[in-house]
């Protein structure tokens, strides 16, 4: 059925592209990638259960042991609108491939695409009942699903006081409830690209400005932290702005788009409050301008901010928008201290050439995704697993060998075979 879905949305695929970008603001290129995305959690994930479905074994003389999956009940599953289709898709195609029955709720500002989905399940197979589209405002249904005693899973992705008010509802055991409840949630980051100082400040930088502007920073993995090593501060904060600058912000489907508008009004005034209260914290080395299309959308320009405090709110708190913070850093130990000195552990980034500063790195950058000398977004089912920890997530990465495991109940059934024979059957009884 999971193969099935994903052809179809192949065939849909430019259709699908078209309604993010109406739905969501996304622009063309990066909602291609998002129903791609979505088209390899089918067919990864049906493969992947394939595996896990012939089970494991250890035999000794006298004895057989079996270790099993079962499906652990109904599933909610809760997406986001920023990756409408792929990250809504994955947690899905998850929680059906594993044997559980699912009711899903996209995001109000994508619910358009989630019934899509929905109905893309429902073509390839999917008996009545095993998928049901629950659209409507979060806040609403969301505590609803959550603290029902018949939900054996909720898959989130979403923000930190979300993620976190669902943790903490989902551990209570109200009266009727059987079981504890699985929590597999994604919170968003506060993620860093670390330069050092023989970094290629071309492939930097640019690595630096897709991470950060992409989708209008609207992505839990965008970079929001630059940390610059003294000796290449100025000029690479000064190549930084320049790239930026060069980016066209327009309307999702202008071909050239380089920022789109922000999801809504709500956004729209959230990230302008950070801004502000930005200016009392550190340096505006950046501004660019979207009034020309202020009567046109939620438009906000990238900004960058330097001579960021390490500690303050523009370096420590998610503000998913266009908005970079710059922070200076004696040497590379220092840089990882700054990186990881925030309570997310999502994604991160290094640029350098330094052999021992790359292995530093990966021994102490506490992310659950690191990319060394690429950008920190885009990452793709079954080569980087994503997922993070600290109050990124409880440790699950989507699109990896280990996901699948969370929405299954594993079983060990051993046989003593040390029996005198078998009790003949009766004729009468029959056939098991």
């Amino acid at each position: 059925m999971l193969d099935r879905t994903g052809d179809i949305l192949s065939r849909d695929r430019f259709a699908l592209a078209a309604l993010e970008v109406l739905e969501c603001g996304k622009p063309w290129r990066e909602a291609d990638a998002d129903i791609a995305e979505a088209i390899d959690f089918c067919h990864y994930y049906a493969w992947q259960m394939r595996q896990l479905s012939r089970g494991l074994s250890r035999d000794l003389p006298g004895e057989q042991n079996r270790w099993t999956y079962d499906p652990r009940g109904i599933a909610v599953v809760i997406a986001p609108w920023n990756f409408p289709l792929a990250i809504l898709c994955g947690m899905t195609a998850a929680s059906l491939v594993a044997g559980n029955t699912a009711i899903i709720k996209p995001a109000e500002q994508s619910s358009i695409i989630g019934a899509r989905l929905a109905a893309a399940i429902v073509e390839a197979g999917a008996p009545p009942g095993v998928i049901n589209c629950l659209t409507g405002i979060g806040e609403e249904i969301g505590p609803l699903l959550v603290q029902n005693p018949r939900i054996a899973l909720i898959a989130f992705t979403g923000s930190r006081a979300v993620g976190l008010a669902i943790n903490e509802q989902a551990s209570r055991t109200p009266q009727g409830q059987d079981h504890v409840k699985r929590i597999i949630t994604e919170m968003g980051g506060k993620n860093a690209i670390l330069v050092d100082e023989d970094a290629d400040l071309d492939e930097a930088v640019a690595g630096v400005v897709a991470s950060a502007f992409g989708y209008a920073g609207q992505k839990c993995s965008a970079c929001s932290r630059v940390v610059l090593l003294e000796s290449i501060h100025d000029i690479f904060l000064s190549r930084l702005i320049e790239a930026t600058r060069s980016l066209k912000i327009a309307p999702a489907e202008d071909p050239a788009c380089g920022v789109p508008p922000v999801i809504d009004a709500d956004a729209h005034t959230r990230i302008r409050a950070a801004i502000e209260r930005g200016k009392s914290e550190g340096r505006l080395a950046y501004a660019g301008d979207s009034s020309s299309l202020a009567d046109e959308g939620y438009y906000i320009a990238p900004h960058i901010f330097a001579d960021v405090p390490p500690q303050s709110f523009l370096a420590t708190e998610e503000i998913f928008g266009p908005v970079l913070s710059v922070i200076k850093s004696k040497n590379w130990t220092e840089s990882l201290s700054i990186a990881n000195g925030v309570s997310y552990a999502l994604t991160g980034g290094v640029y350098s050439r330094s052999p021992a500063n790359i292995e530093k790195s990966r021994r102490e950058f506490r992310v659950g995704n690191l990319y060394i000398n690429r950008k920190i977004t885009g990452a793709l089912v079954g080569r980087q697993p994503f997922g993070g920890f600290k109050l990124s997530g409880g440790g699950t990465q989507a699109g990896g060998p280990d996901y699948l495991r969370h929405f299954l109940l594993p079983r060990c059934i051993t046989e003593n075979t040390l029996r005198r024979g078998f009790v003949p059957a009766d004729p009468e009884d029959p056939p098991a």
